[in-house]
């Protein structure tokens, strides 16, 4: 099956939609983030082709949804399954979240217009306030490959999600704006000058993470250290950018101790998110694996489409 084929964190191989050939599809199941929107055709919980587009929620109105998605579909009769940010209050139709303790997968909610499409809600948490939407599918399919897990889900993103899960529900959860955080500052503030690299320096990297881990409150004194020590001590870009890495990571590990001290974590990503939250923890003594983002969601929605009723 498709999670067992891939346990190793790579993507699913799906192809991508055949020319001059029969579509042999039987749903469709669509991962429609803010940013972006992906598609695949499916038979049973198998991909068989996969097609994307750059148009996601932030960039849509609410009437522009089933265009951008019928534009991907070769079959518009297809019903399809969505998880993600389509279900905001700002995205297609609004799919109420389910508070925690939850299972991941809540009753869908039928799209507006002529697609056969729903849309999976996401969860929620009163205290602390918390919110998930897409992540909770990834947690859906781990559960479907594993039914017994009891433990800890790391889902690193632009939004990374930490979540408790057990006896088929997610517990609780917490979010940390890493990745965006991440982003911002090596894209758009002072730092950009310093980490304008794609380079990896692990070393550095770990010498950062146990700083952050040591000294949380003195994040924002180091991240200006990075600046100074790039003009001043010709600290090269790649070292820049993984000190820059490894002192946010830290201190997020700092903050969501109790999600991984003396936990078995898996995290749910992939290349370089899954490698850096992977030696994170590992540098701490826990015990990590790695499964697929992609593959996962899927899993995910498979296992929603078998719970539809007929």
């Amino acid at each position: 099956r498709l999670i067992r084929a891939r346990r190793d964190g790579g993507g699913p191989a799906a192809a991508r939609r055949p020319r001059g050939e029969p579509v042999t599809a039987e749903w469709v199941a669509a991962d429609w983030g803010t940013t972006r929107l992906r598609v695949w055709g499916m038979r049973g919980d198998a991909p068989v082709w996969h097609a994307a587009s750059e148009r996601g929620m932030a960039a849509l109105d609410p009437h522009e949804f089933e265009d951008a998605l019928r534009a991907l579909l070769p079959d518009p009769g297809l019903p399809v399954l969505a998880c993600g940010m389509v279900g905001a209050r700002q995205g297609w139709v609004e799919a109420p979240y389910a508070a925690v303790p939850h299972a991941p997968l809540g009753p869908t909610v039928r799209a507006p217009g002529s697609l056969d499409a729903r849309i999976l809600p996401g969860l929620s948490q009163a205290a602390p306030p918390d919110v998930m939407r897409g992540e909770e599918t990834q947690i859906a399919g781990l559960l479907a490959a594993e039914p017994g897990f009891d433990g800890v889900a790391c889902l690193p993103g632009t939004h990374t999600k930490w979540a408790q899960v057990s006896a088929g529900e997610v517990v609780s959860f917490r979010t940390a704006m890493t990745g965006e955080l991440f982003a911002l500052l090596s894209e758009r503030s002072v730092l950009r000058h310093s980490v304008d690299t794609r380079e990896h320096d692990p070393t550095a990297f770990t010498d950062a993470l146990a700083d952050a881990l040591a000294r949380p409150e003195a994040l924002a004194a180091g991240l200006f250290g990075i600046r100074a020590a790039g003009l001043l001590d010709g600290v090269p870009p790649s070292a820049s950018r993984a000190r820059l890495s490894g002192l946010l990571i830290g201190a997020e590990l700092a903050a969501l101790r109790p999600y991984w001290l003396g936990q078995a974590v898996v995290v749910i990503a992939e290349g370089a998110l899954a490698r850096g939250y992977g030696e994170a923890l590992a540098a701490q003594g826990v015990s990590v694996r790695h499964l697929g983002a992609e593959a996962l969601t899927l899993a995910g929605l498979a296992a929603a489409r078998a719970k539809e009723p007929a």
